[in-house]
């Protein structure tokens, strides 16, 4: 049986940020960018809130009919240089909205959006989130799947950044492949760039 997937938009932003809340808690970034649990529990779904209105703005945000899981994705053109300035700014901006004192809030940005590959325009999978209690079934693969159908019919490369040795796994079937070396993030866990060719 298929996993039917929708475009959600404004009316979906209070159940998609939800679901990235729960979905990226305990997720080795968030714990690097929030360590305190108390704080993270109260501050990451600002962030998430954050990211989720950058992706309804500027890209797509793919929900599954019954709500639990999502994809968030942006269409990158050949032009574009993640790592430029105006980045930098966007990151300092993001902190100040989100968590002023915290300074990985901003760094998170800047470190990711320097090892983002530039030249080729591409799909980047910015975040991707299954409800706790759903993972293991598919959603996940599906929701990425839908959009790999379309960049294969269409020639257009994929890239992500995987946060958690699992999902690298489950990338790695789907076609993407490591992209140089893994993101270091300070006194933190790695990131690890992937990239993926269209396949005929």
């Amino acid at each position: 049986m298929g996993v039917a997937i929708r475009t959600a938009g404004e009316g979906d932003r209070e159940l998609v940020v939800r679901l990235l809340d729960r979905a990226f808690q305990d997720d080795p970034v968030s714990g690097w960018v929030f360590p305190d649990p108390a704080h993270r529990r109260a501050t990451h779904p600002k962030l998430m809130a954050a990211f989720l209105d950058i992706v309804l703005a500027e890209g797509r945000v793919d929900l599954t009919e019954d709500g639990t899981a999502c994809a968030l994705w942006l269409s990158v053109p050949a032009d574009a240089h993640p790592e430029n300035a105006e980045q930098g700014d966007d990151a300092a901006q993001l902190r100040e909205a989100v968590d002023p004192d915290n300074e990985r809030v901003e760094l998170i940005g800047q470190l990711t959006a320097g090892i983002h590959p530039s030249g080729r325009a591409h799909e980047y999978l910015w975040m991707i989130a299954v409800a706790p209690d759903n993972q293991g079934r598919g959603l996940g693969t599906a929701l990425v799947q839908h959009v790999l159908d379309r960049c294969d019919r269409e020639g257009v490369a994929a890239y992500l950044e995987a946060s958690c040795a699992r999902s690298l796994k489950l990338y790695e079937r789907l076609g993407f492949d490591l992209l140089g070396r893994p993101l270091d993030l300070p006194d933190g866990p790695q990131m690890w760039p992937m990239w993926r060719e269209p396949q005929a």
